[in-house]
């Protein structure tokens, strides 16, 4: 669930900016959420992944741990391009001035 709401966060500030009165850059307060959610998608399915370890396998779970974690890394990946791409913007922004 972590991994999802990490990888849905910016494009889904995106969309609301596209529908809405706030304009893109005010997306980009979604940016430290998404990185935390992906962040903790990764440190939970770790966890998950320890404990099936430990089991053996027994308890199950080994596809929804490697979902979560691809998800988890996807979201994570996607935080860190959106700061790319708004740190880019402003360095940008200030040259130009």
């Amino acid at each position: 669930m972590l991994g999802l709401l990490s990888c849905a966060t910016v494009p889904a500030a995106i969309a609301v900016t596209h529908y809405t009165r706030f304009g893109l850059l005010d997306a980009a307060w979604t940016i430290p959420p998404a990185l935390l959610l992906g962040a903790l998608a990764l440190w939970t399915a770790r966890a998950a992944r320890r404990q099936s370890e430990r089991t053996i396998g027994r308890i199950g779970g080994a596809r929804t741990t490697r979902v979560g974690r691809i998800l988890g890394g996807l979201g994570t990946y996607a935080a860190l391009t959106a700061a790319l791409a708004v740190g880019i913007y402003e360095l940008l922004k200030y040259l130009s001035e």
